[in-house]
């Protein structure tokens, strides 16, 4: 549905990663990983959140159920952390191998007598 039905222009290319219901199914968080900078990923939650009646329209015409929760939308930067947190633990390893490599003493030639 975030790909092709919502025609908001506001809306940058997303997807669901995760949703949340809540006890007793009144309400559902819907976390959403967006494509793009920090300020597509605010005019995509505002696009979500203003289209949030036609989502729940079309959830209860498609699952045929009586009660759909009110949805409320989060982005989901869950990637966007584990890239860096890769980014920081190569480097962590490239300075630990410098400083091993740098502390091992260098072994001098014995002269020949």
């Amino acid at each position: 549905m975030l790909e092709g039905e919502l025609s908001d222009p506001r809306i940058a290319p997303s997807y669901v990663t995760d949703v949340v219901l809540a006890p007793g199914g009144k309400s559902a968080r819907i976390f959403v990983a967006v494509h793009g900078s920090e300020e597509e990923e605010a005019s995509t939650l505002e696009g979500l959140t203003t289209a949030r009646a036609f989502i729940r329209s079309q959830l209860r015409d498609r699952m045929g159920v009586r009660h759909v929760p009110e949805l409320s939308f989060a982005i989901d930067r869950s990637e966007k952390m584990t890239g860096r947190m890769d980014e920081l633990l190569g480097r962590m390893r490239k300075r630990d191998k410098k400083r091993t490599e740098a502390s091992q003493p260098i072994a001098e030639p014995i002269p020949k007598s």
